[in-house]
């Protein structure tokens, strides 16, 4: 008698940095909305914040101002802050495109059974643009977005929204991201996290965080995808 097969997986994935090559204009976003602003921000430090909770990632880049300021103030300077960002990167939305692999990959995993799940806490009009540039639907088992969760990522809330939504435990899921804050919120919901280059983050740090592997992209993760951590489950 031969082992049983395990069951297919859900496999959670990010978007931005992930599966579309966006960062880097949310970072310009960012950048001249902080200036519109009136308080400019490094870029190198917004993207490092990128993929973070907004809230988390106001608090870091302009912490000490915020704690200067009243409540509603700092309200007011955060709400537009990300209002800004909004408007400039939805603005530039004709620049966005699926990294090479992308959308092979979700439709090889969804060939081979997996449920697969876009785990994202991106705005609703962003996540419209975001699926119209995957334009993968067909492969897709379910889509969260920001008004699935309270709090975004390194918290693992979008994690367990997106397995609630296939009816999936933590103990068959794995998450592919490309920033640290997918691989914090993967460990903390007890989901394994595969890692990818392509947000911008470095491969040693993303593997300190946590990450079981790291590859190049999503082309370089479907060329190994037999000998990935994804094999066991195919």
């Amino acid at each position: 008698m031969t082992d049983r097969a395990p069951d297919p997986v859900t496999v959670l994935f990010d978007i931005d940095g992930t599966l579309v090559d966006s960062n880097y204009l949310h970072v310009d976003a960012f950048d001249r909305a902080f200036a519109a602003a009136g308080h400019p921000v490094d870029a190198w430090r917004i993207h490092r914040s990128i993929g973070m909770d907004s809230a988390a990632l106001l608090d870091a880049l302009l912490g000490p101002v915020l704690e200067d300021l009243s409540d509603d103030e700092a309200e007011e300077l955060g709400e537009a802050v990300k209002d800004g960002h909004s408007q400039n990167y939805l603005a530039m939305a004709d620049r966005l495109r699926p990294f090479a692999g992308a959308v092979d990959l979700l439709r090889a995993l969804a060939a081979r059974g997996h449920a697969v799940v876009l785990a994202t806490s991106s705005p609703e009009d962003e996540l419209e643009v975001l699926l119209k540039v995957l334009d993968v639907d067909d492969a897709l088992a379910a889509t969260t977005s920001s008004a699935d969760v309270e709090t975004a990522k390194p918290e693992p809330d979008i994690l367990h929204a997106a397995l609630g939504k296939v009816g999936a435990d933590v103990d068959a899921a794995i998450m592919i991201g490309d920033s640290v804050w997918d691989v914090q919120a993967s460990e903390r919901a007890g989901v394994p996290c595969i890692g990818v280059l392509s947000g911008g983050s470095g491969r040693d740090e993303l593997l300190e965080a946590g990450a079981v592997a790291v590859y190049d992209d999503v082309a370089d993760l479907l060329e190994h995808l037999d000998s990935s951590p994804l094999a066991r489950t195919a």
